[in-house]
């Protein structure tokens, strides 16, 4: 379990289950931007994971449903000019986007009355604008 992606205390990724994908990168780099394959790509098949209990996989389906192609989620980097730098910044990105997706629904607002104090600003805003703009019309004669 040690070198696994914690997402959770007690949900890790295994590394096994990752695929990457290395190429070329745009974007600044110098002499070497032509030869070193420095963009990343991570690929993370949601769907086919044992990693996630089932009705955490369920609700994270549900909630990427429309990142993932064929249950597989992909995570693109090439913000860094060096490819290890990349790949930690893909690995934080999954385990941060798998996270969230796994993460319970919040509760439901609970709703509430205005106060009577912020009734009354309201109209008295509300009086005021309508002399405001009373004032500015053309008098009739």
């Amino acid at each position: 379990m040690d070198d696994d992606l914690r997402v959770t205390d007690d949900i890790a990724l295994p590394r096994a289950e990752l695929a990457w994908r290395f190429s070329r990168s745009g974007g600044p780099g110098g002499q070497s931007v032509n030869t070193t394959d420095s963009r990343v790509e991570l690929r993370f098949d949601l769907a086919g994971t044992q990693a996630l209990p089932e009705p955490l996989k369920e609700r994270a389906l549900l909630r990427l449903a429309g990142r993932l192609v064929d249950g597989v989620l992909s995570i693109v980097a090439s913000e860094h000019r060096s490819q290890l730098q990349n790949r930690r910044a893909a690995e934080e990105r999954l385990v941060a986007v798998i996270a969230q997706a796994i993460a319970p629904p919040p509760r439901p607002r609970k709703r509430t009355k205005p106060s009577k104090g912020a009734i009354e600003r309201r109209l008295t805003d509300k009086r005021f604008t309508s002399l405001r703009k009373q004032e500015r019309r053309r008098p009739q004669d």
